[in-house]
Formats: structure tokens, sequence, C-alpha cells
């Protein structure tokens, strides 16, 4: 299904499946695609962060990884993981690439977020799965 995803810059992308399928004004973006679900976000929609160290402590190499996506980390870089093995596969469950962060571009895998004013992460969104929403 077809999602759109706004923030209160007025930026909006259309995703389908793990990609972005448009990337325009919401209101043009609602004008193409009548039938999709929007998603409307309280902060501003941008390209997630890159992370470099090791993610912060906790219980779990799971725990670890959902740190970064309570940050709105869309991609690590090679050797962030290197301290616990456990990292790598908690990252690939839940889609978290190594690498850099995608850019908000058609064809483009749909990795992003949404900040709030005070830049604290309201959502975070990987291959067009909702991975983070804070409550």
């Amino acid at each position: 299904m077809l999602t759109i995803h706004t923030g209160t810059n007025d930026d909006a992308v259309a995703v389908e499946g793990d990609r972005i399928a448009a990337v325009a004004a919401v209101d043009a973006l609602r004008a193409h695609y009548p039938g999709a679900r929007v998603r409307e976000w309280p902060g501003e929609l941008r390209p997630g962060t890159g992370w470099e160290v090791a993610p912060p402590d906790a219980p779990s190499p799971r725990e670890r990884v959902h740190a970064l996506l309570l940050r709105g980390v869309t991609a690590v870089a090679p050797g962030a993981f290197n301290d616990d093995p456990g990292l790598g596969p908690a990252a690939a469950r839940v889609g978290l690439p190594v690498g850099m962060p995608a850019p908000l571009v058609v064809g483009s895998r749909a990795d992003f977020a949404v900040f709030a004013a005070d830049g604290s992460c309201l959502a975070t969104v990987l291959a067009g799965r909702l991975v983070h929403r804070r409550r």
C-alpha cells in the first residue's frame, strides 16, 4: 500500500514498499495519490542520521540497536558494531543498514526520520517500515 508521510516543513514522501515513489509538497502528493494512506507527523521530515561509534550501552544488543532508532539513526558506519557480535544480527533484523543515510530521492530506499522542534526523534522509518514512533 502506498503511504504518504508528511511533516511540518510541508515536505512529503510517498512510499511504496521499501522505496520512495515520490518527493514533493504534501498537497501535490495528496492530489497525485488520492487513495494513499497519509501519516501526518508533528515534526520535520528529513533523512535520518548516521551513527559512527558504538551504540549506547543497554542490557541487550536489541536494546542497543533500538537506542539508535530512538535517535533517528537510519545507517551505521562500518565498524560501529565491532564491540558486540550480537549487534550486527540485531540491526539486520530491524533493517538498519551499514553505510551512509539514504537521501530522500525517488527510487532510493525509504529510510527517513521525523524530528520535533527540540531535536528529539518522533519517528524512524527503515525500508518503508515504521520501526520507531514516540508515544
